[in-house]
Order: C-alpha cells, then structure tokens, then sequence
C-alpha cells in the first residue's frame, strides 16, 4: 500500500445532543471524508486500523446526552461516534503494535481511525475463533457477564438465577454460564421468537414475555416460588421493582444496565428498595472495564466451553456502516435478536 495513499472514509456523526425521547436515525448521518493510511509524520505511540466489525451496545445511549459526570464521556456533536469494534493495524508507531495485528477495542464508528496513545485495545490472539465473537462473547459483552455473575454475585450450584433482557449480549451469556454452573435459570425477553431461543437454544430452565405480563410480582412468584438468590438487572423500572419483592435472604443483584430508563426525561421511581434490609440483599452497579484485567482469565474458562459446544452465541448482523445508526436505534426498541453488531468490512 503507498505510503501516501488517500481513500475514502466513511463516518457515522452525530447530529446534534439528545437528552431525551427515543433517538432516532435522522439523529445520526453518514459523512465521508477522506484519510491517508498512514500515521501523520511525528506522531508517537498511534495506529492507523481499518475497522471491521462495530459493536451496538445499550450504553452507547447516554453517550448522546450532553453528560456532565459519567464514567464515560458524551459523543461529540458533528464528529464520529466511537464505541467497541474489531479492527485491523494498517499502520503503526506504537511498539506495541505491527502492522495485520488484530484488534479489539475502542474505535471510531468509521472505516479508518487513527487511534491516538490506543489504551483501551486487546490484541486478538485466537483467530481461530470467529472474529465477530470480540464484538461481544469475547469481548465487553462478555466480560461484562462473566464480571457480573462471578465476581459480583458470587454463585454457588443450585441457587434460583434471574436475567432480564435475556436474549441480548450479556443476558444470553448469563444464562449460559449459570447453568453451567448448575443453577435454575429463567430469563425475560419482549417476543416469542426471543423466548423460544432461551429455552431452546441458550438451555434456560424457564423464559417469559414480560409485554404478556400484567403483573410482573406474579409473574416471578409463579416462575420463583422460593424467591430469587441471584438477579441480573438490565432493565430497570418496573421489572427492579417486582424483582426486589422476590429476593431471598442474601440475594445479590448485579446492577449491569437499566435500559427502560435510558430514554426517560426522568428516570421512574423504585419503590420497593426497602426490601434489601430484612432480605439483606447485597445491590451492586459495577462497570466493566474495571474488571478488564481478568481478560486472561475468563478466556481461560470461556474459550474451550464455546469449542466443546457448550456455550452457543447469538447474532444480530447488519451489513455496511450505512446500516450502522438503524442497528444502533433497534437495541431500545428492542428489534435485535441477539448481539447486535455492523459488518463495514471482512478483510
């Protein structure tokens, strides 16, 4: 490839803030620009990589909002949206990196970023694994399951497990790994289609619409009869409320997501947080990426599950970056089936 090559450089930017309401396409646009394929002269500890995959993830919403205090900071208006993806070094001043090194990591929503001092990146040691698997089952997504359920929750085999938003990234892969465990699963989804996967395909012991639940409390004491030990929360709202009348004696929530809030002008009230204190339930919110140095360590337990056949992983694949903002507006309304995630290039 010359070294002063300039190609095209298609980019997803964000409009303008969107603090509350259901983002919408229009929201986002797709700009091209154009970009040489080399680390600019001078500019120590950098790579250049062409983006291959895009991760679609919930939190990726709050990032619209103008944020004040986050732990992660807002887009900005009018440039290109970053988030987690899979990507190949074209270019490299880092020692680190050399150029065909495959990646994993925060990247530029776009077809080439040049990634500045790249903290947040995992080289990607086995190829022999479907690449798309860094977008989520080997990458946050499943870090942010396997930190929530083992390191948070601390399960034992036999204990009463409950995912909401099941059949997404992280829901699945809870699941998954509880049963393994020997535990009692059931998870929540919004769809049939949905609700027959966990049963069917993740090996949940038990699945349930919630959109066909008037009464979510009966709905959990009838699936739950002696109450819950360990809760995975994704959702929020009225679902935490129920959950918190159903925990056992030193249940443990594990506080992933709440994304029934995320479009909220004001997030609902909870009502029934009084019930930790005679349950002595033990609430935690954590963030991933405080966990990352057990990276090695989950891949020591993950990756030989997945190729003796005990872990299946479910994908919601949109094809080029033009499909990006679709993708990302279908996680809050709850189109995906699986990990959502955007093909912008296979080589």
């Amino acid at each position: 490839m010359a070294d002063e090559a300039l190609v095209k450089n298609k980019q997803v930017v964000l409009k303008n803030y969107v603090n509350a309401g259901l983002p919408k396409e229009s929201d986002m646009e797709i700009k091209e620009k154009s970009i040489q394929l080399k680390v600019p002269e001078g500019t120590k500890d950098a790579i250049l990589v062409k983006n291959l995959y895009l991760s679609c993830d919930p939190y990726m919403r709050n990032r619209m909002k103008k944020l004040e205090d986050s732990y992660v900071p807002s887009f900005e208006p009018r440039l290109p949206i970053s988030g987690y993806g899979v990507a190949k070094v074209v270019d490299s001043t880092h020692p680190e990196y050399k150029n065909g090194d495959l990646v994993w990591g925060t990247t530029g929503w776009e077809e080439y970023s040049l990634l500045r001092a790249p903290g947040l990146l995992f080289k990607i040691q086995h190829t022999d694994l479907p690449l798309t698997y860094y977008t989520g089952l080997l990458g946050m997504a499943g870090m942010t399951a396997y930190t929530g359920f083992y390191e948070i929750c601390t399960p034992k085999k036999g204990e009463y497990v409950y995912v909401s938003a099941a059949s997404g990234a992280v829901g699945q892969l809870v699941g998954q790994f509880a049963k393994l465990l020997g535990c009692y699963v059931v998870g929540s989804a919004g769809s049939k289609e949905k609700i027959d996967l966990l049963k069917n395909k993740f090996g949940f012991d038990e699945a349930f619409n919630y959109k066909e639940e008037p009464d979510l409390d009966a709905a959990l004491k009838r699936y739950f009869p002696e109450g819950i030990d360990i809760y995975f929360e994704n959702v929020g709202g009225k679902m935490l409320d129920a959950v918190l009348l159903n925990m056992r004696v030193h249940g443990r929530i594990a506080v992933c997501g709440m994304i029934s809030q995320y479009n909220n002008d004001k997030p609902e009230a909870t009502h029934n947080l009084m019930y930790i204190i005679p349950k002595r339930v033990r609430m935690q919110g954590f963030i991933v990426s405080d966990f990352y140095h057990l990276y090695p360590k989950y891949l020591e337990m993950v990756i030989p599950s997945i190729k003796e056949g005990k872990i299946t992983y479910i994908e919601d694949v949109a094809e080029g970056i033009e499909s990006a903002p679709t993708a990302l507006i279908g996680l809050f309304i709850g189109r995906n089936v699986g990990k959502q995630l955007v093909v912008v290039s296979r080589d």
